[in-house]
C-alpha cells in the first residue's frame, strides 16, 4: 500500500453521556424535528450478557448535537449488560406522518415513544416472549412507508406484525443477526434476507443459499455488479453474492470468519462496487488462551480479493462500516472502530490507506448530523461523545424548521451492520 497522510477532523462538539448509564448504544434521528438529528443513548437492561435469553431496554437519554439532555425514559442501572448481541430498540416514523417514533422492548413489551418528549404512545404484547433479540422496521403490508415490524429471537424464529402490531407470519429457520428488506421484485412490499432464507413479504420461502455454515453475520444488497438489478452479499462463514433469483455468483473462501462485509465504491478506477470485509483469523472466546486478531480485506465486484491486511497488532472485534460522503467528493472509505490492539478508529480507503484517524477509541455511529450533504462521525464511550467533522461548523447555527427524513440505515440500527447502496 502507498502512504497517504491522514488529516485531522474538526472536533465540533463534546457531551457528557455520564446521566445516561454505562454500555448504552447510540441511535440517531432527528427526534424533535428541528432540521440537527439527535443521540438517543439506549442502556440494556442487566441481562444483556447472557445472549441466549430475552434482553430489553433499561433506559432511553436523548441529546441534541450540543451536549443538552432534552428527555430520558426509564431508569438507568448500574448493572447494565454489555454490547453481546443487538439492543432491541429502533428510531423511525412507522406511521408516516413525517415525525419519528422510538421503538423499543421494555418490561416485556413491545413499547412506541414519541420521539419528541420520549412519552409513551402505545405499549403492546409481544408475540412471543423471546421476540426481542433486534427490531426491524419493514414494508410487508404496502403503502408509502415501512410501518411493519419484524421481531426475532437470537438464532432461530421470526414474527413479522403488520401496523396494528397483529401477527402476520412467523418463519423458523436460520435467521442470521440482523435480516435485511429489500423490495428486490419491485411489487411495493419488502421481501426480506433471513439469514440464508430469501422470504416473501408474506412469509413464504422463495429460495435459500447452499453450502453455507454457522450463520449470517451481516447481509447487503446493491447492483455490485453493474446489470441494473441488485444483489445480495451475506457474510456468514464465506462471502458469497447470489442474484435475486437465488443464483449463486460467487463466493470468497479466502477468509477464517466473515464477521463483516461493506458495499461501496471505494475505488474509482474499478467497474461496479467494491466489497470490503473484516475476517477474524484468531477469536479469544474459544476456550484455546490465543490472542485474537482480525484483519481487512477488499473485493472487487467479480469476488476475486483485491488486498487484505497484514495486521501486525491483536485485536479480534473490529466493526467496519461503509461511508460515504465525509468530504464532497470523497470516495467512500472504509469506517473501522473497536479494533483494539491501539488502533483508534480510522477512515481508510480504497488501497487500505488510512484517510482520517480519530483521536478517541470508541464505538462509532455516523450520518450526515445536519442535512449539509457530507456525513459526520460520532466516537463515544460509557462517559463521553466526540462529534468530528471534515470542516468546522457552529452547531448552534444549524437548526432549522424542516424536519431530517430518517434513512432506512438509521432506523435498522444495528451491531451487525448491514444496508443497501442504490
Amino acid at each position: 500500500m502507498s502512504s497517504v497522510s491522514t488529516k485531522e477532523p474538526y472536533l465540533l462538539s463534546t457531551i457528557d453521556l455520564q446521566a445516561a448509564g454505562a454500555n448504552c448504544k447510540v441511535l440517531l434521528g432527528d427526534l424533535n424535528g428541528d432540521g440537527r438529528m439527535e443521540l438517543l443513548l439506549v442502556q440494556p437492561d442487566n441481562r444483556q450478557d447472557v445472549r441466549y435469553i430475552p434482553h430489553q431496554v433499561q433506559c432511553l437519554t436523548a441529546y441534541d448535537l450540543e451536549g443538552h439532555l432534552l428527555w430520558q425514559t426509564g431508569k438507568p442501572d448500574p448493572g447494565a449488560g454489555r454490547h453481546g448481541s443487538d439492543y432491541p430498540a429502533q428510531i423511525a416514523d412507522i406511521d408516516g406522518d413525517g415525525r419519528l417514533e422510538v421503538l423499543c422492548v421494555m418490561d416485556d413489551r413491545l413499547h412506541i415513544l414519541n420521539g419528541q418528549d420520549g412519552s409513551v404512545r402505545s405499549t403492546h404484547e409481544l408475540p412471543d416472549p423471546h421476540a426481542h433479540d433486534c427490531i426491524i422496521v419493514a414494508n410487508l403490508t404496502g403503502g408509502t412507508f415501512a410501518g411493519d415490524l419484524i421481531l426475532k429471537d437470537r438464532y432461530h424464529r421470526l414474527w413479522a406484525l403488520d401496523r396494528e402490531f397483529k401477527l402476520l407470519w412467523t418463519h423458523e429457520g436460520n435467521p442470521g443477526h440482523f435480516p435485511w428488506v429489500y423490495d428486490l421484485d419491485g411489487d411495493g412490499r419488502d421481501e426480506v434476507m433471513a439469514g440464508y432464507d430469501l422470504l416473501d413479504h408474506d412469509g413464504k420461502l422463495l429460495w435459500s443459499c447452499h453450502d453455507l455454515d454457522d450463520h449470517a453475520d451481516c447481509i447487503w444488497v446493491g447492483d455490485v455488479n453493474g446489470d441494473g438489478e441488485p444483489e445480495l452479499v451475506i457474510g456468514g462463514s464465506v462471502t458469497v453474492m447470489y442474484d435475486r433469483h437465488g443464483k449463486e455468483l460467487w463466493r470468497y473462501e479466502g477468509s477464517v470468519e466473515s464477521q463483516h462485509i461493506a458495499l461501496g465504491r471505494f475505488r474509482t478506477d474499478l467497474p461496479g462496487l467494491q466489497i470490503a470485509g473484516l475476517d477474524r483469523l484468531v477469536r479469544e472466546d474459544d476456550g484455546k488462551g490465543l490472542v485474537g486478531k482480525d484483519a481487512l480485506f477488499l473485493l472487487d465486484s467479480e469476488g476475486k480479493e483485491l488486498w487484505k491486511e497484514d495486521r501486525k497488532t491483536p485485536g479480534w472485534l473490529t466493526i467496519i462500516e461503509p461511508l460515504r460522503g465525509w468530504t464532497e467528493d470523497a470516495p467512500d472509505y472504509i469506517l473501522a472502530y473497536r479494533r483494539g490492539g491501539g488502533v483508534f478508529p480510522t477512515l481508510y480507503d480504497g488501497s487500505m490507506n488510512p484517510v482520517v484517524q480519530f483521536p478517541s477509541e470508541g464505538y462509532a455511529v455516523h450520518a450526515d448530523l445536519w442535512g449539509s450533504g457530507t456525513e459526520q462521525i460520532i466516537i463515544y464511550s460509557n462517559d463521553m461523545a466526540s462529534i468530528y467533522s471534515s470542516k468546522q461548523v457552529k452547531l448552534s447555527e444549524c437548526v432549522t424548521d424542516s424536519p431530517l427524513p430518517q434513512p432506512k440505515r438509521l432506523s435498522s440500527s444495528t451491531l451487525y451492520p448491514g444496508g443497501e447502496i442504490k
